[in-house]
């Protein structure tokens, strides 16, 4: 028997804003003691809680533990910008373009949206939570806004709708005079992630599912025909286990050398009093992802997501021990001022409450790892800097395939070749760091 050993569990700095800014959470449910079950899900983020709801789908009578190492809505998936994208979103790209006909993708992204509109439906989650907005890339500047026209061209010649938008629509639209331009795209959905996550866990747990927090799986080995997983509250024994815990497959030992761990950091402002929001002016709701794929995401919230606040989000390190620094997150707080009086000048002296970081983890060749790992044990990981909607397909893929179901969800990440190696030590950390200082250099005023 292999027993494979947690190398390190989840560290996060800084709070989990979109958590804390909603009413309080009942007080957490850890696993109650040793337990079986049909399959165990290491991570209750958009993947693993994507993939219970798919198995109970496929067959309600089988019997899932989610086993999540903090709180739900705590960790990642409480830490992104809560922009559920359909259409391409390559970060490594000039302007997400990506490489050649993104048709199938995007027929897969929407099936991920749509995944995720029923678990609204069925679990009574908030619309505000599910906001079928559209978003805006905005271009602060002429080599930006041709990055724009380039993406438009792109997305015309796959038949998806965009629409430009120029300076004074953008100043109605954010109350800033920062943007030349924007092209807005309909198809994503804004989420409040946390608000989304909480409802999710809650309505699984409602339909019968193990959501067992602060039970962190420290290690698992086969046994027999299953699995032994070990937490600090007790065992649990399982049939087939889904890893969906994203980088962290790393941990055990899996895909070492092979994974990019990148923390993309945010800042959120206090709740904007009625001066405050007069002097601003522009929509109540926005979301604006840059032109520039290394520039600053910016985001409006009202008060039914948890107050009339602002989120900055730039700044990336690369953290092959999977926690950054708390001065990468001093040096962050101070960028993310700047950016912000940048673009909303009015409303100087305006103080950012939240700041924090979050987990991306990315592999050079933009693959996913979402397939069979050994007999009975699958990942559902990768996400690519697409948390939302990329988790959410990986966690379907590995759920069908645990159920021995086979789908277009399937096909796509079981086709995907195996992620590229990264440079050794210190090199690759080195490097990335890098070229990462330079792409959000070069991104400048965006």
């Amino acid at each position: 028997m292999t027993t494979r050993q947690a190398r390190r569990t989840p560290v996060h700095k800084g709070p989990a804003a979109w958590s804390a800014i909603l009413p309080g959470q009942p007080a957490p449910v850890p696993l109650p003691g040793d337990t079986t079950v049909d399959v165990a899900i290491v991570g209750g983020g958009f993947a693993g809680l994507a993939a219970a709801r798919r198995l109970r789908q496929l067959d309600p009578s089988v019997t899932v533990a989610v086993l999540e190492a903090g709180r739900l809505a705590e960790g990642a998936s409480g830490r992104n910008s809560g922009f559920m994208i359909d259409l391409p979103h390559e970060l490594t790209s000039d302007d997400y373009a990506g490489h050649g006909d993104d048709r199938g993708m995007i027929a897969l992204n929407r099936e991920a949206i749509a995944f995720a509109r029923g678990a609204v439906e069925d679990y009574g989650i908030s619309a505000d939570y599910f906001d079928p907005a559209g978003k805006v890339n905005g271009a602060a500047s002429e080599s930006a806004d041709a990055l724009n026209r380039s993406y438009a061209d792109h997305l015309t010649s796959l038949g998806e709708p965009n629409e430009r938008l120029d300076a004074q629509a953008m100043f109605e639209l954010t109350g800033s005079r920062h943007y030349v331009s924007g092209l807005y795209t309909p198809g994503t959905v804004m989420l409040q992630p946390a608000g989304f996550v909480r409802g999710f866990g809650e309505g699984l747990r409602a339909a019968g599912v193990g959501i067992w927090e602060q039970t962190p799986v420290t290690a698992f080995a086969r046994q027999g025909t299953g699995w032994t997983l070990t937490t600090p509250q007790g065992t649990v024994r399982a049939g087939k286990v889904i890893l969906a815990n994203n980088g962290h497959l790393e941990s055990f030992g899996f895909a070492r050398g092979r994974l990019m761990h990148v923390f993309l950091y945010a800042s959120m402002t206090v709740d904007l009093g009625p001066e405050a929001l007069k002097t601003l002016g522009g929509q109540p709701r926005w979301g604006i992802t840059p032109s520039d794929p290394m520039g600053t995401t910016m985001r409006r919230i009202d008060a039914a997501l948890g107050g009339n606040r602002i989120v900055t989000r730039t700044c990336a390190t690369f953290e092959p021990d999977m926690e950054p620094s708390d001065a990468a997150l001093r040096r962050t707080a101070a960028v993310h001022h700047a950016k912000f009086a940048d673009r909303f000048p009015q409303l100087a002296g305006v103080r950012q409450e939240y700041t924090w970081a979050g987990h991306l983890c990315l592999t050079r060749n933009a693959v996913s790892i979402a397939r069979e790992l050994e007999p009975g044990l699958y990942a559902a990981t990768v996400c690519n800097g697409l948390g939302t909607t990329r988790s959410t397909l990986t966690g379907i893929a590995a759920a069908e395939l645990a159920m021995g179901q086979q789908s277009e969800v399937t096909r796509h990440f079981t086709a995907e070749a195996e992620p590229t190696r990264l440079p050794p030590e210190p090199f690759a950390s080195l490097g990335a760091n890098l070229f990462l200082r330079w792409k959000e250099w070069r991104a400048a005023a965006e």
